[in-house]
């Protein structure tokens, strides 16, 4: 019997849009994307003038996360991330979260942000675990609900990049 298989991570394409979107109004009914938000973002994903980085995560057919960044400058904003709930917990997040820190350091950014619901205390820790320190909060944020975001930044020097993964994780293996 072999064990549980890893997703694969992989850019997003305009065909993942459909699937993505599931998800995405699965995980946040209240305030998920359109399907226009996503062709958007995609649209400044590829070429010299990317501004943009997309993934997805495919387990076998499925995608079962994504997570997205836009870079201006030397300013990373992570759009999302998200995971399928039957893999919180799994590390796929970690995983997702890396790969946008890979690419903000390939877009040559000095910060990144992100905005995380202030009730979405798992996505917190996580951004924490990473080094992301909480700087302030933007009230009713997320729409229709009313809810406040929690606004949270990683700075980090020139020379250390953000592609090391968390401090507690740099040198050791992470099955987490």
């Amino acid at each position: 019997m072999t064990g549980p298989v890893t997703p694969v991570l992989r850019e997003m394409r305009w065909w993942d849009i459909d699937p993505v979107l599931e998800l995405e109004k699965e995980l946040f009914p209240e305030d998920a994307w359109s399907r226009g938000m996503f062709w958007s973002e995609l649209a400044h994903a590829r070429g010299a003038e990317a501004t943009r980085r997309y993934i997805v995560a495919v387990d076998g057919e499925r995608i079962v996360g994504y997570a997205g960044l836009a870079a201006q400058g030397d300013l990373a904003d992570i759009q999302t991330i998200a995971v399928a709930r039957g893999l919180w917990g799994t590390g796929l997040g970690g995983r997702l979260l890396t790969e946008l820190l890979r690419a903000a350091t390939a877009f040559e950014c000095a910060q990144v942000m992100l905005e995380c619901r202030v009730d979405n205390v798992r996505a917190q820790k996580l951004y924490e675990r990473y080094g992301f320190e909480p700087i302030g909060f933007r009230r009713g944020y997320y729409q229709p609900g009313n809810v406040d975001a929690l606004v949270m930044r990683l700075t980090t020097s020139p020379d250390s990049g953000f592609a090391a993964g968390p401090p507690s994780a740099r040198g050791t293996d992470n099955n987490g």
